[in-house]
């Protein structure tokens, strides 16, 4: 019986594993970086063991200094998580060579599909169906368009599309770099891109005496740079024959490695219901919240169950209704998905349960229509505990949290489940508007515009949805200008509220009173939409917004203002904070930065220069002082929350200062690269 597990992890996942342990009353430790070691997890476990070190490098990936914290706490297991070493089959073997229960598949078979490569032949074997592997070296016109991929990789790490061969080795180059750096193999292969394809993913469980489970099938198609954004439980395009011949694949594929544990067997389905093996993923997944609000099981409990030596039931349990999971990332899908650092100075979203409490047990049944394709119940079933719908929210943060740049940049995983998909989906999209995010931009809005596409509540979803329906669309912000002018004259008012409240003379007259009318006040403020002068006068009919004759002012405090046109009134809550004031309400939530009137003097850089737009390490550097280079020409690549961001040449000219080496550590708006156009004029 396991009694003290560490967690080999960090984040949500580990605090996801610690409340389950808590259930079963098993001491928590926890192991933390340097940069981690006021984190959520830290803080919540019963133990917690440094490791020296800010990067994942140094820290979460040192399978030796995890081993010697396991020990040192006095745990008996080691539960790995997802990502760093939790498909390493050398640190699974250490694990249990230290003498500790491991809570995953044997090493043997973490090291089968380790390989994309030899996993592929080998699920060929077993008559799973695979896509044929191609050798970067032959590949063909008319094999293209091919998908690099990392024979170690996964997250999407190492994968690159490429369409011509003029671009294939240069891309193969990329990928290797990046597989190398990120797993420590640098070998890829190629395999035919379907650009419109669905991921298909098969959740099964399997323990040490010959059960295997097949949980459903979840599906994974909206992906950014091939690393998922939304998931769902069922699939809105798997019907009951495609769901038995998933289920079989699935299984086949695990019997044949003599799997024990968690696992996820992933697919790659096209429209005609075909589907091809894409790789196994060897752990728990980061979207395992979806199944388990369809089948109401707890896939961690089942995991320690499983390595106890307990057995499963010969059959696992019913699906009821739709789960579907977003990745909430500190990230701007509209500057190429740019991660963002900093301080988040608040984070709350409605919820209904925290990291587990599996979906409403129906009394009676919803039949099997409903329970696998989600449709409508001719009588609606009684639930018992939770009401009609679950919003689930699994974060690794919370308010006053720095988000660094050594680590993934999700924030939190927002889990809806409701009898059908369309419940399902209109109830996420509402408790991510209703999210109070301040200090970070975030993907929320993006999230938000796609639950409520026509295309995405029809089903018609595939991994190249953002290219088929405009990431610039999707990434729109949800408040429009009209909106962010509303806010900014919010905003304005609270802060004035809030220099009256703070006054210390001339206390009994309101901010900016004359005894002759006089100019309004001011204030300035960036918004998404550009720049906003807010002008406002008192008179004796209350505050009057300049040119908005029919803007009706209501209350006012520091933290909440009511402005309206005609009978109808919009609330505004404002938090102000030292560097932005963030500003909710129905219309959408904005962020804005207060302009200063006398702003300092801006430091000056040399003409031509490329500032780095987010902190991280340089990891690659192509170019070298002195050489000539063209627009748009790649001249190095910046690692920052496991994505790579390569820096192009704004114009064509000579690289006249280069500062920076491989592996330097850069901060935002460091020099990385000075260009000297050819021709000045065309580039001042």
């Amino acid at each position: 019986m396991i009694s003290r597990l560490l967690v080999a992890n960090r984040g949500e996942i580990a605090r996801r594993v610690f409340r389950t342990c808590r259930e079963r009353g098993i001491t928590t430790v926890a192991v933390h970086s340097d940069a981690d070691a006021r984190a959520l997890h830290t803080r919540e476990a019963d133990i917690a063991v440094r490791l020296p070190g800010a990067t994942a490098a140094d820290t979460y990936l040192r399978a030796d200094l995890i081993v010697e914290a396991a020990l040192a706490a006095g745990a008996d297991a080691v539960h790995p998580g997802y990502g760093f070493l939790s498909e390493n089959a050398a640190f699974a073997q250490a694990v249990i060579d230290a003498g500790l229960t491991w809570v995953g598949p044997s090493p043997d078979a973490i090291d089968a599909m380790g390989s994309k490569i030899a996993s592929k032949k080998l699920m060929a074997a077993a008559g799973v169906p695979v896509l044929p592997e191609l050798d970067p070296a032959t590949v063909t016109e008319a094999d293209l368009p091919v998908l690099v991929k990392a024979s170690a990789g996964g997250g999407g790490r190492g994968m690159r599309v490429v369409h011509t061969l003029a671009d294939l080795p240069e891309q193969v180059e990329a990928a290797r770099a990046e597989a190398a750096a990120a797993f420590g193999d640098p070998t890829v292969f190629c395999e035919p891109y379907l650009a419109t394809g669905r991921h298909i993913e098969v959740q099964v469980m399997a323990d040490t005496h010959g059960t295997i489970w097949a949980l459903g099938e979840r599906e994974c198609s909206i992906q950014r740079r091939h690393q998922k954004v939304v998931e769902e439980a069922p699939s809105p395009m798997v019907d009951p024959a495609m769901r038995e011949r998933l289920h079989a694949a699935a299984t086949a594929a695990a019997a044949a490695i003599a799997y024990r544990g968690a696992g996820t067997v992933e697919f790659l389905a096209a429209d005609d219901g075909s589907f091809h093996f894409l790789e196994m993923n060897t752990r728990l997944q980061v979207e395992h919240p979806v199944t388990e609000l369809v089948t109401g099981l707890d896939l961690v409990a089942l995991q320690l169950d499983i390595a106890e030596g307990a057995p499963l039931p010969p059959t696992p349990p019913a699906t009821y209704g739709h789960a579907i999971e977003v990745r909430l990332y500190a990230e701007d899908p509209a500057h190429t998905w740019r991660p963002q650092t900093g301080p988040l100075h608040t984070f709350t979203l409605p919820t209904t349960t925290e990291f587990g409490a599996p979906a409403p047990t129906p009394v009676g049944s919803f039949g099997e229509s409903a329970a696998i394709t989600g449709t409508v119940p001719a009588v609606s079933p009684k639930l018992q505990g939770h009401g009609a719908v679950v919003v689930r929210v699994d974060s690794g943060f919370a308010g006053g949290d720095t988000v660094t740049p050594h680590y993934d940049a999700m924030l939190a995983k927002v889990i809806t489940w409701a009898p059908t998909r369309a419940q399902a989906a209109r109830a996420l999209a509402a408790a991510l508007a209703q999210a109070r995010i301040h200090g970070l931009v975030t993907n929320r809005d993006l999230l938000v515009n796609v639950l409520r596409h026509p295309a995405f509540l029809a089903g018609r979803i595939n991994t190249a949805f953002f290219e088929q329906h405009g990431l610039d669309m999707l990434a729109r912000p949800l408040a429009d200008d009209d909106a962010q002018r509303l806010s900014a004259y919010a905003a304005a008012l609270a802060a004035s509220a809030a220099e009256r409240a703070n006054a210390t003379v001339v206390t009994g007259l309101p901010g900016g009173w004359r005894n002759v009318a006089s100019a309004p006040q001011t204030r300035a403020y960036q918004a998404p939409a550009g720049r906003i002068d807010v002008g406002y006068r008192r008179t004796r009919d209350g505050v009057q917004i300049e040119g908005e004759p029919e803007l009706v002012v209501g209350e006012v405090t520091a933290t909440r203002v009511e402005l309206g046109r005609g009978n109808v009134r919009h609330a505004f809550a404002v938090a102000a904070y030292p560097d932005v004031v963030c500003v909710d309400s129905v219309l959408g939530a904005v962020s804005l930065r207060p302009v200063e009137r006398f702003p300092a003097a801006e430091v000056q850089v040399p003409s031509g220069s490329l500032l780095a737009p987010l902190p991280g390490a340089v990891i690659r550097v192509a170019v070298a002082e002195g050489d000539q280079v063209s627009a748009g020409q790649p001249l190095l690549w910046l690692e920052a929350m496991k994505m790579q961001h390569q820096i192009t040449a704004p114009t064509g000219g000579t690289v006249t200062h280069l500062p920076v080496a491989v592996g330097r550590q850069v901060e935002v708006g460091a020099v990385l690269a000075v260009v000297t156009p050819a021709d000045p004029e065309a580039h001042p």
